[in-house]
């Protein structure tokens, strides 16, 4: 019985793994359509999100019946919560990206992209891709030393996100509204999807630790 348990609980490792494979793989197309305003990659992300929403829905289901039917204590019973935390967070993740997407598709024929902003989202878009591989190279290994990666590459978001909300509020700032609009929503969709990666990477050094993060909490 407790062989099957074991299996159970690595399946459900696995999975998020998985998923935060998926996520990696929404954004690199999510990001790729925003930048050269490719409405059919676009389509193709906004489609395929509802994969990842499934492969939650799935990794919960099944914690949750190792919940009821095996009552896990201790270091197993952190685990399966831990993981229904995570999963939420990388289904987030994807959404994320799926609005990315959507305004690439929202602006086609043109780009989403103001110009005076290109190296900047180019930046945090670089930045959100390391803050995926780390997360999902975190989950398969737990190997720690990543969270702190994680962690300098939002901080690095951080300031990137309030650089374009200065740039758009700036009297200098020649962009029509919409512009603005999209820059800043999108601006915003970065900043989030990293927020979510540090997110997971705290709940993984918790279950690694038993400590928790003194800002957990918040994320």
């Amino acid at each position: 019985m407790r062989k099957v348990f074991q299996e159970e609980l690595k399946s459900v490792h696995d999975e998020l793994v998985e998923i935060a494979q998926l996520v990696a793989a929404a954004l690199d197309k999510a990001v790729e359509s925003f930048e050269n305003a490719d409405v059919d990659l676009a389509q193709e992300v906004i489609a395929e999100d509802a994969r990842i929403d499934f492969r939650q829905t799935a990794l919960d289901e099944r914690a949750i019946d190792i919940l009821a039917l095996q009552g896990p204590v201790a270091s197993d019973l952190r685990t399966l919560v831990g993981s229904l935390r995570m999963s939420a967070s990388l289904e987030r993740m994807g959404d994320l990206a799926r609005h990315i997407a959507q305004l690439a598709r929202l602006r086609y024929p043109e780009s989403a992209v103001p110009a005076p902003l290109a190296r900047t989202f180019q930046r945090m878009a670089e930045l959100d891709k390391q803050i995926i591989a780390h997360v999902a190279e975190l989950l398969a290994t737990h190997d720690l030393s990543l969270v702190a990666k994680i962690q300098g590459d939002n901080a690095d978001i951080d300031d990137l996100h309030a650089s374009v909300f200065r740039t758009i509020a700036d009297p200098s700032w020649t962009g029509s509204p919409a512009l603005a609009v999209d820059a800043a929503l999108a601006s915003r969709y970065f900043e989030r999807f990293a927020d979510h990666g540090v997110s997971v990477a705290r709940k993984v050094s918790y279950l690694v630790t038993g400590e928790w993060d003194g800002d957990m909490t918040s994320n």
